[in-house]
């Protein structure tokens, strides 16, 4: 009876594959959590910060104001109405015929505003020509 029985016949194999089932299930678990997610996030407003440092307001400008909830008032020589968003680039370009060729219009928005909000205002403006369009801000420093 020999010492030590050989097992020639039970070599071990080499793993070469890569089990996927553990991968599968934490993407998943990932795309359950962001499709439940992703609905709840409000994106529509951001709170800006001030800045530290603002230049002069310049003395003649004409002032456009984006209200809380999206309406828009036009402010020039003292004499302030409201505008729909359609005749803000006409409104703007009829005060500036008669104004300096470096005549800013001034878009002032309070901080909860939409950004979305600002933006249509500053298209139509672009849109109308206006040379000189810029964002007030308050100094903070």
């Amino acid at each position: 009876m020999p010492a030590m029985a050989s097992r020639s016949g039970t070599r071990r194999r080499s793993m070469n594959e890569i089990n996927m089932v553990p991968f599968i299930d934490v993407m998943l678990v990932l795309l359950i959590i962001f499709m439940v997610t992703a609905p709840m996030l409000t994106p529509s407003s951001v709170n800006l910060p001030s800045v530290g440092k603002g230049t002069k307001m310049p003395k003649t400008r004409a002032d456009v104001i984006v209200d809380k909830d999206g309406g828009i008032r036009f402010k020039a020589d003292g004499n302030e109405r409201t505008v729909p968003l359609q005749n803000l680039g006409s409104t703007a370009r009829n005060w500036l015929k008669d104004q300096p060729e470096d005549t800013p219009v001034l878009i002032s928005a309070d901080k909860n505003v939409s950004y979305d909000s600002v933006m249509k205002a500053m298209s139509a403006l672009q849109a109308a020509g206006i040379p000189r369009v810029a964002l007030a801000v308050k100094s903070g420093g």
